[in-house]
């Protein structure tokens, strides 16, 4: 029996670091960033780094460092990329469940801009072609189901893998992409509606529930079906209710050198101190932890911290969570 299963994504991503502008497109009613990069010419890379990101394998990992019992279920291409990834699962002592489909695995190239936020060129590869006939359900022994965003075929997957948990009495946390956020919510719910925890960026939760402050979006989502929903909102910190109570964790001020993975670190670190403790306070504290790490290198794994190491930060940090009466 697992703690948790994840089900998502795996990739190679690729850091390109190199010289770039930051161009700010202002309109009367937005401000959007570009990273440019000058036409025609040959843009020399300082710094090249290889290392395995993808939401499914980063949670993965991130849940066993914690000290879970953890497995990954994808679909894998059959390239030389692919014993990459597995070689970075069995390190991290967690089993794959996963399928390896004649075809390439995901692929992402990060780059690197001025103000340490990223572009990430994506192409999805076999990620997006995991089928229900190869998925072997009497596998899945587990407690919770994690749920990263899956597109095309996997999407509708995910959606057999939510009814599977349902008669099985698996509770399923989900974390959605933008890709899926701007669907709405009618795509979504067979999923949403089979939900413990839905926990994602405030970007995502304002493209399922439209503009508004923090508690109005909570009570929104809630709304579409999960029982309980999560909202980071980068520097400011991340918000939840719970019996009529808002919870709000503000992060410590550090520099912040790539956020890369940093939603994927929150969230499977919040549901290991739900399962662990089952204290929402507890729980906030231990993901900011560990997105507080991530956020400070590079890529989406290298310093997921163990639970030692992410309760000493905890203690030295001494991180406050707001807890105010919802009226």
């Amino acid at each position: 029996m697992y703690d948790v299963i994840t089900v998502g994504s795996a990739t190679i991503d690729v850091f390109a670091d190199s010289e770039s502008e930051l161009i700010k497109i202002k309109s009367a009613k937005s401000t959007e960033e570009l990273i440019a990069y000058p036409s025609g010419s040959k843009i020399l890379i300082k710094d090249l780094q290889f290392l395995t990101g993808g939401g499914g394998t980063n949670t993965a990992v991130c849940l066993s460092r914690l000290g879970h019992k953890v497995a990954y279920l994808g679909n894998l291409g059959i390239d030389y990329n692919t014993q990459f990834i597995l070689d970075q699962l069995k390190n991290d002592k967690v089993d794959f469940l996963g399928t390896k489909d004649k075809g390439k695995c995901g692929f992402s190239v990060i780059l690197k801009s001025l103000e340490h936020d990223r572009a990430i060129l994506a192409y999805k590869g076999m990620n997006d072609d995991l089928t229900p006939d190869e998925v072997d359900f009497e596998s899945l022994k587990t407690k919770w189901f994690y749920f990263s965003s899956m597109m095309k075929k996997s999407f509708e997957t995910l959606k057999e893998i939510a009814k599977f948990a349902e008669k099985n009495s698996i509770k399923i946390v989900f974390n959605p992409s933008n890709y899926l956020a701007e669907k709405g919510s009618d795509y979504l719910k067979d999923i949403l509606t089979r939900t413990e925890y839905l926990i994602l960026n405030r970007d995502e939760a304002e493209l399922l529930a439209g503009k508004g402050e923090i508690l109005y979006l909570i009570e929104k989502l809630k709304g579409f079906g999960p029982k309980k929903v999560v909202i980071t909102d980068g520097r400011h910190g991340a918000h939840t209710t719970q019996k009529n109570y808002h919870y709000h964790i503000q992060p410590t001020p550090i520099k912040v050198f790539d956020t890369t993975g940093a939603g994927d670190s929150f969230a499977a670190s919040f549901l290991s101190g739900m399962i662990k403790k089952n204290d929402v306070k507890y729980a906030l504290k231990l993901g900011q932890a560990n997105a507080e790490s991530v956020i400070q290198h590079t890529g989406a794994k290298n310093i997921l911290l163990n639970l030692e190491e992410a309760e000493s930060v905890i203690s030295k940090r001494k991180y406050k969570v707001k807890k105010v009466k919802v009226t």
